[in-house]
């Protein structure tokens, strides 16, 4: 293996017949996009027992054993920027952070900079594990551009690598905290549905049948009933895309804001004309894991920003 390179090893897992190996794959490694490993099996950067393969449709490849080597990065649109981070820890290998609301996290079509990514480079002087790919350094999980909360992001290539592998365990104690439409009853409850791509609508993700998309479970609590409304509290079993706002949907109560997942007509906010909240009210409240590197167990909480306390207080019985 050349300097600067790092290889990610397994086991591919058992997948529905007709997925594709850069699907399943994606699956196993967590931490890169579909796009990524894609790229990097036509590249040539994938074995399977030992064998290069360079064909990211292949498929009947579960249980094989697999090593995906990630070149050293090169220089990308990814430029450091000046934009203040709010940093609850760092240390050699890794920062966790509290993102505000409407900061997105890594370069992409119409962002192509202005990003989290972009304010870590230039904190981290450039010293952000190359694993995620050129526009991606250090990103081993997001959250959306409009939720506010903590993130962690790899300085090492090793943080990325174990923070990954805690990521594709569930071995990471992620809490949300959320305001809803309605009061969920019963007020405590697990929400278990596999989340894939809808397909009414490919821009939003929805609960599939059990042989279709991936496993999620949200287990929530009604911390607070509110006018119309609740303060929920939201652990996380799997981490998938817009998981609480889907799965919160799904069982009638939408987040309030919720562009994506909110019916307007029984929104709380069409009937208080005094309320205005233009983002899905959703925050990472609490992360927690063992430090990959060192073992120490980590645990960060952390309060919701001002607009969300302002909605929470005028929406207080």
């Amino acid at each position: 293996m050349n300097a600067g390179q790092s290889t990610l090893s397994g086991i591919l897992p058992e997948t529905p017949k007709k997925q594709r190996l850069d699907a399943a794959l994606t699956d196993a490694v967590e931490g890169l996009s579909r796009e990524r490993v894609k790229s990097l099996i036509a590249g040539g950067n994938l074995t399977i027992d030992g064998i290069v393969h360079k064909d990211p449709s292949a498929k009947k490849l579960a249980g094989k054993s697999f090593e995906l080597t990630i070149p050293e990065p090169v220089t990308g649109p990814a430029q450091a920027q000046d934009i203040p981070l709010d940093v609850v820890f760092e240390d050699a290998h890794l920062i966790i952070v509290n993102k505000p609301a409407g900061l997105v996290v890594h370069p992409a079509a119409g962002h192509a900079d202005g990003t989290l990514v972009n304010a870590l480079l230039h904190h981290c002087r450039g010293q952000l594990s190359g694993i995620g790919g050129v526009t991606r350094p250090g990103i081993v999980h997001r959250i959306d551009k409009d939720t506010s909360g903590l993130m962690v992001a790899a300085k090492s290539d090793i943080a990325h690598q174990g923070l990954s592998a805690l990521f594709a365990k569930h071995d990471i104690e992620r809490r949300y905290l959320a305001i809803v439409n309605g009061r969920p009853n019963p007020p405590s409850a697990t929400i278990e549905g596999n989340i894939g791509r809808s397909n009414v609508n490919r821009k939003k993700m929805a609960v599939v049948g059990d042989d279709k998309g991936k496993s999620a479970v949200t287990h929530y609590t009604v911390k607070e009933p509110l006018d119309g409304a609740a303060l929920v509290e939201c652990t996380l079993e799997t981490g998938r895309t817009h998981q609480v706002r889907v799965h919160m949907s799904h069982i009638g109560h939408s987040l309030i804001g919720d562009p994506l997942y909110g019916t307007r007509r029984k929104s709380l906010l069409s009937r208080r004309k005094d309320i205005q909240f233009g983002r899905q009210a959703l925050h990472a409240a609490s992360l927690g894991f063992t430090h990959p590197v060192t073992d120490e167990k980590l645990l960060f909480s952390i309060d919701f920003p001002e607009d969300m306390q302002e909605l929470f207080m005028k929406l207080r019985v």
